[in-house]
């Protein structure tokens, strides 16, 4: 039985170790992440994201050889206008960063100000493959949206982050804005990364904060979904599920090719989605970690 990760879940799930609810210490998660590097299913892992205060803070100096390449996901926590100072401690550590993330504004806020601050610093960071502005599912939306598609079209490697979750129930998005987002990116070619409250593979209530939170895999479905041209409605619907067939049914048939518009999640455990995805006949194999 084979045990590598399909082309479908390639780089799903980024490393988000530090971050809550997880917030494991700097030399575990570095640890940790050596591991799943080299693990079989390294494939499925995305780049370790740090604060970019952590790294600002030289934290990362003495704990990393320079000569293991170890890549990471900037976090921008300090703020747009800091990005360029965080990203020049990971030289000397022989570290790159092939992504930066942040948000562009608040709950409320016009998303296009901020948007423009980050296109303005955007030759600031050589060398980052990917940029996404982290944009709040209320006002602007649709306007901003446009711009970071505009600024694709120039050839900025910029793309859309959404919060799915959170400590506060208007954080977590109905399938229907939810599936609105995905449309949206669809129709303007436009990559999108997500963010907290995706904890298991399927649609589920947790019953500790009473909260219901998507699955990653509804969003890989409703993804596919989108990318194949069906209507919102329909993408919306495949958010809603709760039985894993109708899900699986679409991923399976997908598994061999580049997962299309939905770049991945951070996850504070890797071993948790793998444990998912096996349970679920995604991903064959069986880990000793």
């Amino acid at each position: 039985m084979s045990t590598q990760v399909p082309a479908l879940l390639d780089g799903l799930v980024d490393d988000a170790a530090v971050f809550p609810p997880g917030s494991a210490t700097l030399p575990d998660a570095l640890a940790a992440h050596r591991r799943h590097r080299a693990a079989w299913y390294a494939d499925l892992v995305g780049p370790l994201l740090l604060p970019a205060s952590t790294v600002a803070a030289g934290e990362l100096t003495g704990l990393v050889d320079p000569g293991e390449g170890l890549v990471i996901g900037l976090i921008g926590d300090t703020g747009i206008a800091r990005l360029p100072f965080a990203l020049s401690f990971l030289a000397p550590d022989g570290v790159t960063a092939r992504q930066v993330e942040v948000a562009v504004a608040k709950r409320g806020e016009d998303p296009l100000p901020g948007i423009a601050e980050l296109l303005r610093l955007t030759d600031a960071m050589p060398g980052v493959e990917a940029i996404y502005a982290e944009l709040p599912l209320t006002f602007g939306l649709m306007g901003a949206l446009d711009a970071l598609a505009a600024a694709r079209a120039d050839g900025v490697p910029i793309a859309a982050k959404f919060r799915t979750g959170g400590l506060a129930a208007e954080l977590f998005p109905t399938p229907a804005e939810l599936a609105a987002v995905i449309c949206a990116c669809r129709d303007r070619g436009l990559p999108f990364k997500l963010t907290a409250g995706l904890h298991q593979a399927i649609r589920h209530l947790d019953p500790e904060t009473g909260f219901t939170h998507h699955g990653y895999a509804n969003v890989l479905a409703a993804a596919l979904a989108a990318a194949d041209g069906e209507r919102m409605e329909t993408v919306a619907e495949l958010l809603t599920v709760v039985d894993p067939r109708p899900l699986l049914e679409r991923a399976s048939a997908r598994l061999d090719a580049p997962r299309p518009l939905w770049v991945g999640f951070g996850s504070c455990s890797i071993l948790e989605p793998l444990t998912d995805l096996i349970r679920l006949g995604l991903v064959n194999g069986g880990y000793d970690a």
